[in-house]
């Protein structure tokens, strides 16, 4: 359970009437070494613009589940064992919308030392850092804290690097040295491994094995290299606030120190790192392709004591001006008179736009059952139930993406993902 009172955080509001908030934020931006610069001055307590209402939750946390565990070991050599992961993915996506997998292809080695990478580069200097320091999203690398930090209601505790990957990667030389090379050999092994997981979900659907993985929308792939420096004042805080991911399919590579959680069954579930496996979950486009046959579920990332917490969240998901303005919707192979379309056809950048333009709208307590403006896991044809939206629990979902002006928006509309990371 996370508890800390909100008469505790109403309080300290109270104490200075003259508190400017935006004044402090960008105090924060202009340093250009993020939480991890907080942390290295030596604080003992949180500035403000951390405080986080939402850490006041007291849904109940489970001790007793745990997230499926799905083998991936001789799949492409064994159609009794491919049967069976195709069975477990199944089940998992619909129930869960979240899975670890294990004997995936891509060795310990690389994934341990894809953590070393991540972790070398944000414990550098922070003179080396601020030279990355960037909130252009149009950038293939950049390093920043919290992508959405002037419209959030809360600064998460946590610093990134990102990278796009797919369609268009940046050049060697872009990448930081510390974490080149590991950085293009992680990325290839797992958007080669999103095919595999994306060839597995077809035929769990009943589909042709090909299906996902040559749909356009989806042949995109960018990586939020997270760091969340141990934090004085947790209780105060989240690493990660309360979303669900807007995009196809997130691959996410933790290291041992924990911290995610996943909501199931209004239950709070530790995701416990398993050394070498990797953590899979539905994005709100696929849920929404699929018609709810797999579901795109909230999870977080809790603050701690000790740290840092390092993680790597590649995303699937391609919001390029092309592959952006292909329609998507329900799949046509699934839907029958039983299963009518729960959602209309879009296209991935609308969904971004819209679900922006709802998040800013969203008053700083709001919480609605039906939305007006439907976010990207509600696009529906007929009113259905919606999950709860917060204004902080929902914030912008893309660190990476801007979609560009067209006749349809006045302006370059930023998405900023929390995948954030998960993460």
């Amino acid at each position: 359970m996370v508890a800390t009172s909100s008469k505790q955080l109403d309080l300290e509001t109270d104490k200075d009437s003259t508190y400017d908030r935006i004044a402090e934020l960008k105090a924060f931006d202009e340093t250009k070494v993020g939480v991890k610069g907080i942390v290295e001055s030596g604080v003992t307590k949180i500035p403000r613009m951390f405080y986080s209402a939402k850490v006041e939750d007291y849904t109940e946390t489970s001790a007793k589940l745990s997230l499926p565990i799905i083998d991936l070991q001789d799949i492409d050599t064994n159609s009794s064992l491919r049967v069976e992961a195709v069975d477990k993915i199944r089940s998992a996506s619909k129930e869960w919308g979240f899975f670890q997998v294990v004997n995936h292809g891509i060795g310990v080695e690389v994934l341990d030392e894809m953590i070393c990478g991540i972790r070398r580069f944000h414990e550098q200097d922070g003179e080396v850092r601020k030279k990355l320091y960037s909130r252009e999203t149009n950038t293939k690398v950049r390093y920043f804290s919290n992508g959405s930090l002037f419209r959030d209601p809360a600064a998460n505790w946590r610093d990134t690097i990102s990278f796009v990957m797919t369609p268009d990667p940046p050049s060697p030389e872009e990448i930081p040295a510390v974490c080149r090379d590991i950085v293009i050999e992680y990325s290839e092994k797992v958007r080669a491994l999103g095919f595999t997981i994306f060839e597995l979900m077809s035929e769990a659907l009943g589909l042709h094995s090909s299906y996902l993985k040559e749909l356009e929308p989806a042949d995109g792939q960018f990586l939020l290299c997270h760091y969340y420096p141990p934090c004085p004042e947790p209780e105060l805080t989240m690493g990660t606030s309360k979303h669900t991911d807007t995009n196809f399919l997130t691959i996410l590579l933790q290291d041992q120190m924990g911290g995610l959680q996943v909501l199931h069954k209004n239950q709070w579930v530790d995701v416990h790192p398993v050394h070498g496996s990797l953590v899979v979950n539905i994005g709100d486009l696929l849920q929404l392709i699929t018609n709810d046959m797999f579901a795109s579920v909230y999870h977080r990332v809790l603050s701690r004591h000790t740290g840092p917490r390092i993680s790597v969240a590649s995303f699937f998901v391609n919001a390029s001006p092309h592959g952006g303005s292909k329609v998507i919707g329900p799949i046509k192979e699934l839907l029958s008179k039983d299963n009518p379309p729960m959602y209309r056809d879009t296209t991935v950048k609308d969904v971004y736009a819209r679900y922006f333009e709802k998040v800013i709208s969203m008053k700083r307590s709001a919480r609605v059952s039906e939305l007006e403006i439907d976010n990207p896991a509600q696009w529906s044809t007929k009113k259905v139930k919606t999950k709860e939206i917060s204004n902080e629990a929902d914030t912008c979902m893309a660190e990476n993406f801007v979609i560009p002006r067209d006749a349809n928006t006045t302006k370059d509309i930023c998405i900023e993902f929390i995948v954030s990371g998960k993460r």
